[in-house]
């Protein structure tokens, strides 16, 4: 992790969100002052489940996995944050603390904003708080259905669903299954590591998929899309 000065080449001036475009000159100013623009590293945790929360994120570029784990260090990995989105925006309307680890998959640039500052422009602006809200929601939105399809799928469907879901990131991410492991993709589907490789390569076999390496080639969206649902 390395904090950006304003003097590096890799500074980035200002918050380029449409949610940030709502405030006010004195309120973006006051953003801008409690602000700090960090590079995490391939591999380094943003926030970490269960610690204090006195800043949230947003992401400039980079891949970030949000993901939660219990005292057994299991993990269930919830999605893949993408540039644009905020990591540990609930932590402004709850608890103070992170209800989630963020580990960034890829090198990653990111505004830190104190949580208070977050709070206090809430307060005041209607329009900011709608869009911050709305993020909110469509967070929890995600947060349902990945619950939904652990409690009611089987491990097929599950795998299906993961597989099409980080697929859909291929068009801007073409290397996205380079950057997860087996037990990542395992980790998504709420299985284990062994059912899931287990399950690839009876995908494979009946040429719904390919497996190069660590690439993952779906060659029959209809026929995993029909797993999907069925599973």
């Amino acid at each position: 992790m390395k904090t950006i000065l304003a003097d590096d080449k890799e500074f980035i001036c200002d918050i380029h969100a449409p949610c940030f475009q709502m405030l006010s000159p004195e309120e973006a100013e006051l953003v801008r002052n409690t602000k700090t623009q960090v590079l995490f590293r391939k591999g380094d945790m943003l926030t970490k489940q269960g610690t204090f929360a006195s800043y949230i994120l947003f992401i400039i570029n980079g891949l970030v996995k949000q993901y939660i784990e219990n005292d057994d260090n299991k993990s269930y990995n919830l999605k893949i944050l993408k540039p644009g989105e905020f990591v540990g925006l609930s932590s402004v309307f709850s608890k103070n603390k992170y209800s989630y680890s963020a580990v960034s998959l890829t090198d990653s640039r990111a505004f830190l904003v104190e949580k208070e500052t977050i709070e206090t422009v809430v307060k005041q602006n209607g329009m900011f708080a709608f869009n911050i809200i709305k993020r909110y929601c469509e967070q929890n939105t995600n947060l349902f259905g990945s619950l939904g399809n652990v409690l009611f799928k089987q491990m097929n469907g599950r795998l299906a669903d993961t597989l099409l879901y980080i697929d859909d990131l291929k068009t801007e991410n073409p290397e996205i299954f380079h950057l997860l492991s087996r037990k990542d993709i395992a980790d998504f589907a709420g299985i284990s590591t062994e059912s899931a490789v287990k399950l690839l390569k009876n995908l494979e076999k009946e040429s719904i998929l390919n497996l190069k390496d660590k690439d993952i080639i779906i060659n029959d969206r209809s026929k995993l899309e029909k797993i999907s649902k069925t599973g």
